[in-house]
């Protein structure tokens, strides 16, 4: 680790605020910003008191992929071990969900891991200025933090393999078509509308909205079967929840509810 933090984290609330901090390079991604990265997940998916995350960049850029040079020392025979104890993998490609949905803000640059970090979360925001690229087949090794298998289920076959195996970069209006991106804004309006979004988030009830994400990756990863014969049990345990009853007082009383997570 280095005495400059490459990670940000700041608790608002309900929301863990997640800021890739190393804006000289254009948050090129080494291995201490990786390894920060994954413990500040790991402590976004333990604490009760947390709903969701905000991850965003200092800078200009979002950023422009790994620090090649830093990482491909590290690089052994069973790829790269950067999930120190406590973290999770922030891709989720090892097998390990994060429990809780995350919202993304993106501007400037946004290349390979970004567009990855992207995939594997629920909400973005993009910059209009943005641009993308998967650019891996350009420097001579393959997408692994996901894209070879939520980028083509997210766009569709074609679609994908279009920048994936070209390494081409492409605009903010293209990520939006391909469904990599949810909405685009004005420049430098990226973070505040992905803070109300997490904030909308934060504002559910949380042991729902952890469901409703869970059942929807059972389906992504085993199939609707799986997650058709997960519902009705979920939704016993969940009316059993005092944010069950909360949720039912408020609409009987048409007052906003304010949610315990219990």
């Amino acid at each position: 680790m280095t005495d400059q933090p490459r990670i940000l984290t700041e608790r608002r609330g309900h929301i863990l605020l997640i800021g890739l901090n190393r804006p000289e390079k254009r948050n090129a991604a080494d291995f201490s910003l990786l390894q920060q990265l994954a413990l500040a997940y790991g402590e976004l998916d333990r604490d009760p008191e947390l709903r969701v995350g905000l991850v965003y960049a200092v800078g200009e850029h979002f950023t422009a992929g790994l620090d090649l040079a830093d990482i491909g020392p590290r690089l052994g025979p069973n790829g790269l071990e950067m999930v120190p104890e406590g973290g999770i993998n922030p891709w989720q490609v090892d097998g390990v969900s994060l429990s809780k949905p995350v919202v993304i803000a993106v501007q400037g640059t946004c290349l390979t891991l970004g567009i990855e970090l992207m995939l594997a979360s629920d909400i973005v925001v993009a910059a209009e200025s943005t641009r993308f690229g998967q650019i891996e087949v350009s420097r001579g090794i393959l997408p692994f933090g996901g894209a070879t298998i939520r980028f083509p289920r997210a766009a569709g076959w074609g679609n994908a393999m279009r920048w994936l195996l070209t390494g081409d970069l492409f605009d903010t209006a293209e990520a939006h078509r391909l469904g990599l991106v949810q909405e685009v804004v004005p420049d430098g309006a990226q973070f505040d509308r992905a803070l109300e979004l997490a904030g909308r988030i934060a504002a559910q009830a949380p042991l729902a909205v952890q469901a409703t994400l869970a059942n929807a990756r059972s389906a992504q990863r085993e199939g609707a079967a799986s997650a058709e014969a997960a519902l009705q049990p979920a939704l016993a345990r969940l009316t059993a929840t005092e944010d069950s009853r909360i949720g039912l007082q408020s609409f009987l009383t048409r007052t906003p509810a304010e949610f315990m997570g219990r």
